[in-house]
């Protein structure tokens, strides 16, 4: 499933580069995660970086977005054809 940033989120500015996909963008009033975007980091790392990085721990699986870890590798080769023009 994607994951997902709350509110409890400082704006520290460490999850938005360490993402792969550029599924983070600061949002309103913090950061937020684009699901159609988030792989929690399936085809780059082991773990999705962002959970590991953040100094508050904020950021959560998204209930609303539940997801197998097969479904993320179809995500994330989409990504990479999308990335490439393919």
């Amino acid at each position: 499933m994607a994951l997902m940033i709350t509110d409890e989120c400082i704006n520290c500015d460490v999850c938005e580069p360490a993402c792969p996909n550029d599924a983070i963008s600061l949002g309103a009033e913090h950061y937020e995660i684009e699901p159609d975007r988030c792989t929690e980091c399936v085809g780059h790392h082991d773990e999705p970086q962002c959970v590991q990085l953040c100094p508050v721990a904020c950021i959560p699986h998204d209930p609303r977005h539940i997801e197998s870890t097969e479904q993320l590798r179809f995500k994330f080769a989409a990504l990479v054809r999308a990335k490439a023009g393919v």
